[in-house]
């Protein structure tokens, strides 16, 4: 037979993991929602971009006449 406080802190032991769980399922769905607005407005971007008629290849031709961050 377990005792009164025994009962309790089982009891809370059993909500904080309850708990715990809820937060890491409501943070995993959220970052699912996350990661697909990022697509999504990503997927919209480069549409009005193409739309406008703007070049969205990378530049090919680099040279190393540009200064660095550093200014040197």
């Amino acid at each position: 037979m377990t005792s009164h406080v025994e009962a309790e802190v089982q009891r809370r032991i059993a909500a904080a993991r309850a708990k715990a769980e809820a937060d890491r399922k409501r943070r995993e769905e959220f970052a699912a929602a996350r990661a697909a607005g990022l697509v999504r407005r990503h997927r919209q971007k480069l549409a009005r971009l193409a739309e406008k008629g703007l070049d969205l290849a990378p530049p090919t031709l680099f040279d190393n006449q540009t200064l660095s961050a550093s200014g040197c």
